[in-house]
């Protein structure tokens, strides 16, 4: 189980990810370096949000 979620939470940082490169590289360069910024900012967010339900979860089954 914690093994789907893992391949679920990769699937969809990598569509995250893809989207990100394809918006950022469609701007022009004055908006680029404050538009990734932004998505760093929000990419640590998802991360940290990853990372917790994470723990969450493995705690769940192993303490369960």
């Amino acid at each position: 189980m914690a093994k789907l979620g893992n391949t679920i939470a990769t699937l969809l940082i990598g569509a995250a990810a893809g989207v990100a490169v394809g918006y950022v590289l469609a701007t022009d360069k004055e908006t680029r370096q404050e538009d990734m910024d932004k998505l760093k900012k929000s990419l640590n967010g998802l991360k940290g949000k990853f990372a917790k339900k994470q723990q969450e979860l493995e705690d769940e089954i192993y303490h369960s």
